[in-house]
């Protein structure tokens, strides 16, 4: 029997699971358009889709976000359909060999301040940038970055009256602690300031090959945690970005320097890199690294997409899962966003690396009310 979901999307293959709900590939039957289908049990204890496909909404018809075609209840399912996208940026950089030239970093670098900016013109930060959140688009988008994964995401500010929320401490760490900000270890409530610092780690994590907090060894998860904190704290930004250009710590310690409610001057940040950018001679001509590699997946249809290299297994795996916190008892699944599943695709739908779960305070859970309360303002 075949399963149409809201009318027009022929639900296909199931290519991903988890505690939060399963993944599916879907054909528009009108069109014949690949999309993405998620399903969640109308049944589960902690709803997690109206939420998310109300951010969805909210962020629609900015460059980059990924497009809500539908959310709506199919018998005993909540479901959303999107867009279909690319591989993820960590993808990506596993099959560059774990390392992305000055070039590549500094054309992604434009991008993905530019989807942060959108996010917090919107009133919400994202509160888990990493390289696996940003999805590369396929066919005439290949060369978009997109911003994906808003299960973290959480709003900062009235739209009307632009009152901020208040500055708290003893907060729990919400997000992966690889990328996390210096003042997120610390506890502090996140602000605009620390997307913009976890998104200088990834800019380095991309341009080292790795980040000096990363393979560290401890007894318990919160010593791991606690670790990484006073590594992270211990480097200096100029050791950090030690042998790279200086726009990188200029980054930081204007991110550093901004305060709880400060408003970043983005156009400053993505002038740093334009203007480095023109002094290399380069040109945006969005030939990346893996473009010369000719990655298989970029642009081609998802039925002859092939899988990365074959044989790249990437050493930071098992670091990366100890680095993230556990959320107590809510498990997350590692794509709360939907589209994240097709960039890491296990097509005989074994999972996809659902152990790998994110720290959430129990205080922060979303619910549907305070996306339909936004929606208000």
């Amino acid at each position: 029997m075949e399963h149409i979901i809201g009318g027009k999307f022929k639900l296909g293959r199931k290519i991903g699971s988890g505690s939060f709900g399963e993944l599916y590939l879907g054909v528009n039957v009108q069109s014949g358009e690949e999309v993405a289908v998620k399903l969640e049990s109308v049944k589960t204890k902690h709803p997690q889709l109206h939420y998310e496909s109300k951010l969805y909404m909210l962020l629609q018809g900015g460059t980059g976000i990924p497009h809500l075609k539908w959310f709506g209840v199919e018998g005993e399912y909540n479901v959303m359909v999107i867009d279909l996208l690319g591989p993820s940026l960590e993808d990506l950089f596993n099959y560059c060999n774990r390392k992305f030239s000055l070039k590549t970093v500094l054309m992604l670098a434009d991008q993905l301040i530019n989807r942060v900016e959108y996010m917090h013109s919107r009133g919400f930060l994202h509160r888990d940038i990493k390289p696996d959140n940003f999805l590369m688009g396929l066919g005439r988008k290949a060369n978009q970055v997109y911003i994906i994964d808003y299960g973290l995401a959480k709003k900062y500010r009235d739209l009307q009256t632009h009152k901020h929320i208040p500055y708290r401490e003893n907060k729990n760490l919400t997000g992966t602690a690889r990328y996390a900000s210096v003042n997120t270890h610390l506890g502090v409530e996140q602000s605009r300031r620390d997307d913009l610092e976890s998104l200088g780690y990834v800019l380095m994590y991309f341009l080292r090959g790795s980040l000096p907090w990363q393979g560290l060894k401890a007894g318990t998860k919160k010593q791991k945690y606690d670790k990484i904190s006073e590594k992270k704290m211990l480097t200096p930004i100029e050791v950090l970005c030690k042998s790279y250009p200086s726009e990188f710590t200029s980054y930081f310690h204007y991110c550093r320097s901004l305060r709880f409610e400060d408003k970043p001057d983005y156009s400053y940040l993505k002038r740093l890199f334009r203007d480095l950018f023109i002094r290399e001679g380069y040109q945006f001509d969005y030939v990346f690294d893996w473009t010369i590699l000719r990655y298989p997946q970029v642009g081609s249809s998802t039925r002859a997409r092939a899988s990365p290299k074959p044989g790249l297994s990437p050493p930071g795996v098992s670091a990366e899962r100890t680095e993230r916190p556990s959320v107590g008892q809510e498990i997350r699944e590692r794509f709360s966003g939907a589209v994240e599943a097709f960039a890491r695709r296990n097509v005989s739908g074994h999972g996809l690396h659902g152990d790998q779960s994110r720290h959430r305070s129990s205080v922060d859970v979303p619910s549907s009310k305070d996306a339909v309360s936004y929606l208000a303002t």
